[in-house]
Formats: structure tokens, C-alpha cells, sequence
């Protein structure tokens, strides 16, 4: 179908390459944010996957994290053995994701990545993260997003 964006392509490839089948659904009124897109889906915030890109010292790394949840930056960092984290701006996030910031899916990124995942996202049998643009999204078991993703399961949330 030639109304599926290349970046959705590009993230249902990433998926399939390493065993896991997701089907995309498109929501035209968009999902930039996790209320948006629990709204959107129909689930829980919880059950949203915020991909949050972040720079560790000289490191840019993601953490995976339950949309009900902000994430702790010292967390981030200990996880991550560095002394200092700090958001990257948009630029930063294109170049090493390959995905606009509301767009960035927790795997097939255009860089290596090391990923962080909060582990309340384990709670649900059903998460739903972004699949490479602000409209589509996808469903999968949390289990197989940590797999996909080569995550580490750490305490990342801002108490």
C-alpha cells in the first residue's frame, strides 16, 4: 500500500528482521503525546511507550518509559554509568534515530542504542508505542519490545 509512510515501513521491517509481526494502526488526529495517544488508542496511559532520547555524558541513549510516568534524569545516567543526562534537541534525535521527536519507535533506529526500559511498562499485556511518524502507532507484548530493543529493564521513574 503506498499510503503507509516510509518510516512506518522502515519500523514493521526492523520488527519482522528480528521475529516479531506488528500490525500499525494511523491515527489522523495525531499522537504526539501520551494522553493523545491513550485517547487515540483507547488504553491506559500506562500503556503508552514514551521513546525518550537523552544524552549521557557523550552517549545519546533511550529510555523506554510508561506514558503515566515522567522519567528521573539521575536514574537515566546511573543506569547508563555516566555522570550527566540531558535532553537532545530535536536535530540530535533525527540523527540518531532516523525518526522525528512524537514519531520514535523503541527499535530500527538509524544508530546503535543503548536502551533503558521503565519496568512498569512489564505490568501490561499490551503496550503501544510509536511506529516512526506522529500518527502511527503499534501494539506488542512489552517482553517483546525489551527483546527487540536489546533493553535493560531499570527504575527510571521520577519518584
Amino acid at each position: 500500500m503506498s499510503d503507509i509512510h516510509p518510516n512506518v515501513v522502515r519500523v514493521t521491517a526492523a520488527a519482522k528482521e528480528r521475529g516479531l509481526e506488528i500490525s500499525t494502526r494511523r491515527f489522523p488526529e495525531g499522537t504526539k503525546t501520551a494522553a493523545d495517544a491513550a485517547a487515540a488508542i483507547g488504553v491506559t496511559v500506562g500503556q503508552i511507550v514514551k521513546s525518550l532520547v537523552f544524552g549521557v555524558d557523550n552517549e545519546i541513549v533511550m529510555a523506554l518509559v510508561s506514558g503515566s510516568n515522567q522519567l528521573d534524569e539521575k536514574k537515566l545516567a546511573l543506569a547508563a554509568g555516566g555522570a550527566k543526562c540531558a535532553r537532545v534537541d530535536a536535530d540530535a534525535v533525527r540523527e540518531a534515530t532516523g525518526y522525528p521527536i512524537g514519531g520514535v519507535p523503541p527499535f530500527g533506529h538509524s544508530t546503535q542504542l543503548r536502551v533503558f526500559v521503565d519496568p512498569d511498562l512489564l505490568q501490561y499485556d499490551e503496550v503501544w508505542a510509536a511506529a516512526g511518524t506522529w500518527n502511527d502507532n503499534f501494539g506488542a507484548a512489552p517482553a517483546d519490545i525489551v527483546r527487540i530493543a536489546g533493553g535493560v529493564v531499570t527504575d527510571l521513574k521520577r519518584a
